[in-house]
């Protein structure tokens, strides 16, 4: 039972306690050389009803808004590699490759449930929809951290943010489609109509690109930091009032202003502010997970929850490999693509996870529990093979290391670079290495203490 009747405790503690659990469960899964999302889901299991009980209900309905702001960070981050160059190199036959597997993906899942399994119409479509997403957080992690470059990689980045876009869009048919058969008949007007908002919506994420752009100009660091969480807020604000998810027009967001700037740094800065948030939302989906649906024999129309899990891990698993060699295969990729691209799309967290959420808002009842519970499940299992496969794809086909081979040094400099490495080695305990999202957060950091003692220079920054 909840601790404590007070409102502002209630909020207090429950927030505490998210945080400081999800971060004691990423020491236990950091030792397994497990995601911290699993980590993050699995303290939600035990803070919510199903176990401990410990965060009220009343909290875990009224921060439904968390999912909204988690998917418009992921999908802002995620814009960042629409860049016009990179979609000149290999922009067409990702398309190729992204059409082919989605479609691969999606038809097999929707074939496997409705058919197979004989579920329900609308429940099929969703979660068909939403296979084709796959997790671009946990892949990009790894790529920073194995500082993997090449053809590969540019190909991999180029198919996971397609891969994202058309399942947005195959996810606004797809509940528009499962709408209009829970309420008895299906019109075309359903269908069309968020496809038309989701258009809109991404007019207006180039619009808020541009904006971002003129206001982010000449700004000190912490102020661009500002703008770009009130700017995102607004357009989340904006895509709930027109019951629209948020994806699509971040991710035009993040492109427009790529492309007009170049400015790559205040997506690490964005990517450094966001881990509290997002451990909130996957902390958040934990709380909602059904668990006891799975341990005491929850069923949706006849068919065990677990099983529908099982079946939709397993179905994904196998398509979103064949899909990806045969879209490398048409397209003419090389080996090192054809045989491990597929391997590297088998995550799936946040975008899924995110859009679940929504899907169970908007479907209610028993459907959208059972969509929230079968995704969630899924996911945690993805989480379990899917980093250590992408990790294992940028290892075979040769993309870790790449163009990181350092030329040898001059003969004259063999001696200083000499002292520098010892230097470094006395004090490695000093100073921890730092990643590319917290150097530019610390970047920014030292910029302000230098303003700051500075007085003329922090009335001019404090100004602009």
């Amino acid at each position: 039972m909840p601790i404590t009747n007070n409102l502002t405790a209630q909020i207090i503690i429950s927030i505490s306690l998210i945080l400081m659990g999800g971060f004691a469960m990423t020491r236990i899964t950091k030792r397994l050389k497990l995601p911290n999302v699993t980590a993050y889901i699995v303290v939600g299991v035990l803070l919510g009803p199903a176990c401990f009980d410990l965060v009220p209900h009343n909290i875990i309905e009224g921060t439904e808004f968390v999912s909204d702001i988690s998917l418009a960070f992921i999908a802002f981050g995620v814009g960042e590699f629409f860049k016009v160059s990179a979609l000149k190199r290999c922009g067409l036959s990702a398309v190729m490759i992204t059409l082919v597997e989605a479609c691969i993906v999606s038809a097999a899942m929707f074939c496997v449930l409705y058919f197979l399994l004989g579920l329900d119409l609308s429940l099929s479509v969703v979660l068909a929809a939403l296979a084709a997403a796959t997790a671009p957080t946990s892949t990009m992690m790894t790529i920073r951290q194995t500082r993997a470059r090449g053809a590969f990689v540019d190909t991999l980045l180029q198919v996971m943010a397609f891969d994202n876009l058309v399942g947005l869009i195959a996810y606004s048919v797809a509940i528009s489609v499962a709408l209009s058969t829970l309420h008895g008949g299906f019109e075309l007007t359903s269908v069309l109509t968020p496809i038309i908002k989701n258009i809109a919506t991404a007019i207006l994420g180039a619009v808020f690109g541009v904006i971002m752009k003129f206001f982010l100009g000449g700004r000190s660091s912490d102020n661009r930091l500002i703008i770009v969480v009130g700017l995102l807020f607004a357009f989340c604000g904006i895509c709930a009032l027109l019951d629209v998810s948020p994806l699509l027009g971040c991710m035009m967001i993040g492109s427009v202003y790529i492309n007009l700037t170049g400015d790559n740094k205040l997506f690490l800065q964005v990517a450094y502010f966001t881990p509290p948030l997002l451990l909130i939302f996957f902390v958040r989906s934990g709380l909602n997970f059904d668990f006891s649906a799975l341990t005491h024999g929850g069923t949706f129309g006849g068919v065990p929850l677990w099983l529908i899990g099982v079946v939709y891990f397993a179905v994904r698993l196998v398509t979103k490999y064949a899909g990806a060699y045969v879209g490398s295969a048409l397209t003419r990729q090389p080996r090192e693509i054809r045989c491990f691209l597929g391997m590297a799309l088998i995550p799936q967290a946040g975008v899924a996870i995110g859009l679940a959420a929504l899907g169970a808002r908007s479907l209610g009842g028993e459907i959208g529990d059972a969509l929230e519970t079968v995704v969630l499940l899924a996911c945690i299992m993805y989480e379990f093979i899917g980093p250590p496969l992408a990790r294992w794809s940028l290892s075979l086909s040769h993309s870790i290391g790449a163009e990181d081979v350092p030329e040898a040094p001059p003969p004259d400099a063999a001696e200083l670079i000499d002292k520098v490495r010892r230097i470094r080695e006395q004090n490695a305990h000093v100073i921890p290495p730092q990643g590319a999202e917290e150097q530019a957060f610390t970047e920014a950091a030292e910029e302000q203490i230098e303003a700051m003692a500075r007085p003329g220079l922090y009335r001019d920054k404090f100004r602009r």
